[in-house]
C-alpha cells in the first residue's frame, strides 16, 4: 500500500507539472498572438471608420 501512495504522489506531481508547462506555452505563444491580432483588427476597423466619415 505504501508504494501505491508514493505512485499517486508522483502522478499528482507530474500532472501539476504538465498543467504548468502547457499554461506557460499558452501564455507565451498563443495569448500574445491573439491579443496582437485583435489589436490589428481594431486598428483596421478604426481606420475604415475614419475614412468613411
Amino acid at each position: 500500500m505504501f508504494e501505491f501512495q508514493q505512485y499517486l504522489g508522483f502522478l499528482a506531481f507530474v500532472i501539476i507539472l504538465l498543467i504548468g508547462f502547457w499554461l506557460l506555452v499558452f501564455l507565451t505563444a498563443i495569448l500574445p498572438y491573439w491579443i496582437g491580432g485583435s489589436l490589428i483588427e481594431r486598428f483596421k476597423e478604426a481606420k475604415a471608420n475614419k475614412k468613411e466619415a
